[in-house]
């Protein structure tokens, strides 16, 4: 939809990956599309200046973020009909917990030409660095910030075979660390930070030991928090009785069973009859 460089860009929506640390970290053809487009939808304009002017680019900057509405989404819309309008959040890909899910979709139901220009994203970078099985993850995007409803988001992927990413903010990593810890403290955890800058960490260890670490030396900043898939546990039927009688003293059984199926990687269906004839 670009054209070559140098062409004038056909009207429609550009959605454009920018760094997440480095500034050198944008393609060519992002380069491109930024010098050529008629304006930039960003988050905040300070930021966005500063990379176009990282790069001796000049630009119109529209501000679109959390806070914009229908009426900020439809004239920017109505403004691709006739100019190419390029998508980027603060950093990394745009979408990926970022603004920009509606105004896609407001783009495509009005029949506006969209492309997009791959690059960095935080999530994938903190994949490839921490080590942790990549054949098949999911990106969850933030864990909440009350523990109630924290551990429920916890509790709805725990039978997932698959490494789990999510972003966190430094002043909550902690609480999140404690939260792991608590809801399973056998997987394999890691916090990736400071992505693609110079002081870059992937650190690595059991949620016990990276609650120490970053109480002693707190985080700043945005963060990849990574929770590896259940390992293979085996339990005997004895173990699992013992397991059913201790839990069954404080909770229903349907609640009993769930709480077995996340220790024993065991499914709930098959615990729940047991834990039935155990309360019985």
């Amino acid at each position: 939809m670009s054209g070559s460089m140098g062409d004038p860009l056909q009207p429609g929506l550009y959605i454009v990956a920018t760094p997440i640390g480095n500034l050198g970290d944008i393609t060519l053809r992002a380069l491109d599309v930024l010098r050529r487009c008629d304006g930039v939808a960003c988050e905040d304009t300070r930021v966005t200046g500063k990379l176009l002017k990282h790069h001796g680019i000049s630009q119109p900057l529209w501000r679109y973020d959390d806070h914009s509405g229908e009426k900020d989404r439809a004239r920017l819309v109505d403004s691709m009909r006739s100019k190419a309008v390029a998508l980027v959040s603060d950093a990394g890909t745009p979408l990926v917990s970022d603004p920009g899910y509606r105004l896609v979709s407001d783009a495509r139901e009005a029949g506006v030409p969209i492309t997009t220009l791959p690059g960095a994203c935080a999530a994938i970078a903190g994949l490839t660095l921490s080590g942790l099985p990549n054949d098949r993850f999911l990106f969850a995007g933030f864990l909440p910030a009350k523990e109630k409803a924290r551990r429920e988001a916890l509790d709805e992927l725990a039978g997932l075979d698959a490494t789990l990413v999510f972003y966190e903010t430094g002043p909550r990593l902690t609480k999140s660390l404690a939260a792991i810890a608590d809801w399973d403290p056998q997987r394999s955890v890691c916090v990736a930070r400071e992505l693609t800058k110079l002081y870059e960490e992937a650190r690595r260890g059991s949620a016990d030991e990276l609650f120490e670490h970053y109480t002693d030396h707190p985080a700043k900043g945005e963060i990849v928090l990574l929770i590896g898939p259940p390992e293979e546990r085996t339990a005997s039927e004895a173990d699992i009785d013992d397991l059913l009688r201790e839990l069954l003293a404080a909770m229903s059984p349907s609640k009993a069973a769930a709480e077995a199926a996340r220790r024993t990687g065991r499914r709930k269906a098959e615990l729940y009859p047991r834990a039935m004839e155990l309360k019985a």
